[in-house]
C-alpha cells in the first residue's frame, strides 16, 4: 500500500489527490494521511469534499507502521540501535518524479506539481474535480447572492482571471518574491489585451483592499484602459476559498500568478481556446520547469515575454 502525505492548500490537495487516482490506475491500493499536517490547530482546510470527494484514510497504526513512527519503548530502542526503517520517500524537487509511480509501498510527502503525473488519465482527472452543490451548503444568502453575482458577470463578458497573491507570498519573499511584480501583470494585461480588446478583469486574491488600491495605478500605466474594466472579488475567506477557485474557472482566459491554486482554476476549464499567462518563474530557489503546460504564455518578472 501507498500512502500520500496530505499536505498544504487547496491547489496542492488537488495535485496530490490527481497523483492518487494516477496510481489506483496502475493498481495501486492507495490511502491519505490527513491526520500529520491537519492534526493541528493552525492547519489549513481540507477542501477536497467541494468536489464531492471522498478519499480513502490512512489510520495512525498505518501511518506508524510505513514511516516508522510508533513511540512505544522497544520501538524507540530498536531504531536506537539499528536505525529507522521509513519506507518515506519524497519527490527530489518540483519536477516531474518518475520514480513516485513506481513505488509499490511507500509513504510518499511532495507536491506533485505537474501535469505529467496525470496527463494519461486527464479524463479521470476532470470528471473528479466538478464542483458541487455543497459549495452552497452552509454560507449566508447574503455571500450566495454576491457569488451568484459575479458568477452571471463572468459568463456574460469576456472574462479574464487575475489571480494576485499576498499574504505568505510577502511574508516568505524570499521564496516566492520579485515573481509576480507589478511590471508583469502590467505586461499581462496589455498581452491580454491584444487577444481580447474587450475584456473584463476579475481580481482574486486573499487581499482585496490592497488590490482596490492598486487596481488605479495599474490602469495609469496602461493606455486607453479604465478602473471599471476591473473588478474585485470579495467576500470569501481563507474556509471558503473554494468559492474563489469555482469563479476562476467559469472564466474564459487568465493571468496566473506562482500558486497551486490559480494553476488549477485555469487548468479546470476544459476550453481548448483559453489564453493562460503564467510568471516565467515559480520560486526564487527551485527551477519548476514542470509546472508549466504546453498553453501557457510565460512573462518575465521584468514584464517581457519569453519564448521558448
Amino acid at each position: 500500500m501507498n500512502i500520500i502525505r496530505m499536505t498544504g492548500g487547496l491547489g496542492n490537495q488537488m495535485f496530490q489527490y490527481a497523483l492518487y487516482l494516477k496510481l489506483c490506475s496502475l493498481g495501486r491500493e492507495v490511502k491519505f494521511d490527513d491526520i500529520t499536517e491537519y492534526d493541528r490547530a493552525d492547519a489549513r482546510h481540507i477542501m477536497l469534499w467541494a468536489f464531492g470527494i471522498d478519499y480513502p484514510k490512512a489510520d495512525r497504526d498505518e501511518i506508524n507502521e510505513i514511516t516508522d513512527g510508533f513511540l512505544k519503548l522497544s520501538h524507540r530502542v530498536r531504531r536506537k540501535l539499528f536505525g529507522r526503517k521509513s519506507l518515506e520517500y519524497h519527490e527530489r524537487d518540483c519536477n516531474f518524479d518518475g520514480q513516485i509511480l513506481e513505488k509499490e509501498r511507500a509513504y510518499l510527502t511532495g507536491y506533485f506539481q505537474s501535469e505529467k503525473y496525470f496527463k494519461d488519465i486527464e479524463d479521470k482527472v476532470r470528471s473528479a474535480f466538478i464542483f458541487s452543490d455543497r459549495i452552497w451548503q452552509g454560507i449566508n444568502g447574503e455571500l450566495k447572492g454576491r457569488m451568484e453575482g459575479y458568477l452571471t458577470r463572468i459568463q456574460e463578458s469576456l472574462s479574464v482571471a487575475v489571480h494576485v497573491r499576498r499574504g505568505d507570498y510577502v511574508t516568505s519573499s524570499q521564496i516566492y518574491g520579485g515573481i509576480c511584480t507589478e511590471s508583469y501583470y502590467c505586461a499581462a494585461v496589455k498581452h491580454m489585451l491584444t487577444f481580447f480588446p474587450g475584456a473584463a478583469f476579475y481580481i482574486f486574491t486573499n487581499d482585496p483592499e490592497w488590490a482596490r488600491e492598486w487596481v488605479p495605478r495599474l490602469c495609469g500605466q496602461i493606455n486607453g484602459i479604465t478602473g471599471d474594466r476591473f473588478t474585485v472579488v470579495e467576500g470569501t475567506r481563507e474556509d471558503t476559498g473554494y468559492l474563489d477557485m469555482f469563479l476562476m474557472s467559469r472564466c474564459r482566459n487568465y493571468i496566473l500568478a506562482n500558486s497551486s491554486f490559480s494553476w488549477w482554476g485555469a487548468w479546470l476549464n476544459p476550453s481548448p481556446d483559453k489564453k493562460i499567462i503564467a510568471p516565467s518563474k515559480w520560486f526564487n530557489n527551485q527551477d519548476c520547469r514542470d509546472i508549466y503546460t504546453e498553453d501557457m504564455i510565460k512573462i518575465s518578472p521584468e514584464g517581457g515575454l519569453v519564448k521558448e
